[in-house]
């Protein structure tokens, strides 16, 4: 009888490495956004598409506050087209990336979501900037 992990088999090599691959195209972990940030080398806009309240609390460093309702293409056109945005929110729980990603997606931006938001942050031991400063 088989275990409830290889009850469905994986895919094969090929396909997994089409999917493994291209999940780089949509994100980008804690870990490298704080590298590039450190380092004065951030070719992207970090986003944080939470509340003005949560962020004027606590936010990852550098982070601009753009709630993803307020993402429309007159707000969006003050950057120049070619932009890359970093979006994060919460953290896994949250659904407010996935919805700043696609809303930014349709107006014909390049998007990648930093998976695990201020939560992935924090498990990282990477420090907040906000009231607490």
């Amino acid at each position: 009888m088989p275990s409830p992990v290889s009850e469905v088999p994986a895919a094969v090599s090929a396909e997994a490495e089409r999917h493994f691959a291209a999940k780089f195209s949509f994100e980008a972990d804690c870990w490298d956004v704080h590298a590039a940030l450190e380092s004065r080398s951030a070719d992207f806009v970090l986003l944080d598409v939470r509340s003005p309240d949560l962020f004027r609390r606590s936010h990852v460093p550098e982070a601009l506050n753009l709630p993803h309702g307020k993402m429309t293409a007159n707000r969006m056109a003050d950057w120049p087209a070619e932009t890359l945005f970093v979006v994060y929110c919460a953290g896994p729980h949250c659904n407010g990336a996935d919805r700043a990603a696609l809303r930014l997606a349709r107006l014909g931006r390049p998007v990648k979501i930093m998976i695990g938001g201020m939560t992935g942050w924090a498990d990282e031991g990477f420090g907040f900037a906000g009231e607490a400063d």
